[in-house]
């Protein structure tokens, strides 16, 4: 079984939370059936696009170099074409203590995008500057890694959505609903 979910603000991308703290989860989104699991992860602060499934295979193929991943990230202050040029070149990031140059990548600069919803925790106050976003499209998936990118060119972000992994797009699907599909693969 696979599924499409528009992840809320403020979940973790996961089933079971060890830790002591309440923090929401998943499966109260929806019943999923058992052994459902996140292809990939959108961390808590993250939202969007998120695929699950019940098939191991097909998890390990989504979360393959070989399928790209659309991310739309608002960012602190007005971004430079510089900084764009940047972000596709490659950029210098920490990845588990050491430093990793991200792979080239698409970058854009975007319109403020108008079909998301106001998050439910406020961003920041207009009068803290000006924000603006960008596409970013990567094929890697680094811990935090659009994230860091936008950090290293001088644009830290402050609200990232997954639009797209692979052919799949967020589309107009409402945040917390779920898509039940028969594959992965678009005829």
């Amino acid at each position: 079984m696979h599924f499409l979910l528009n992840k809320p603000y403020g979940y973790l991308s996961q089933f079971i939370y060890a830790k002591k703290r309440n923090k929401k989860l998943l499966g109260e989104l929806y019943p999923f059936p058992p052994g459902t699991m996140a292809i990939g992860r959108l961390d808590e602060d993250s939202e969007g696009l998120l695929l699950l499934t019940t098939d191991g295979m097909m998890s390990q193929i989504i979360r393959s170099k070989k399928v790209s991943k659309e991310y739309y990230a608002q960012v602190d202050g007005i971004i430079t074409q510089k900084a764009v040029s940047q972000l596709q070149s490659g950029v210098e990031i920490g990845v588990k203590g050491t430093k990793y140059i991200t792979l080239p990548c698409e970058a854009k600069l975007l319109e403020t995008p108008t079909n998301f919803p106001e998050r439910g925790k406020k961003i920041r106050d207009e009068r803290h500057g000006p924000t603006s976003w960008v596409s970013i499209t990567v094929t890697e998936g680094k811990f935090r890694q659009v994230r860091k990118m936008t950090s290293a060119v001088g644009f830290p972000t402050l609200r990232l959505i997954r639009v797209r992994v692979g052919d799949w797009h967020l589309n107009d699907l409402p945040s917390g609903n779920v898509i039940e599909i028969t594959s992965f693969v678009k005829e």
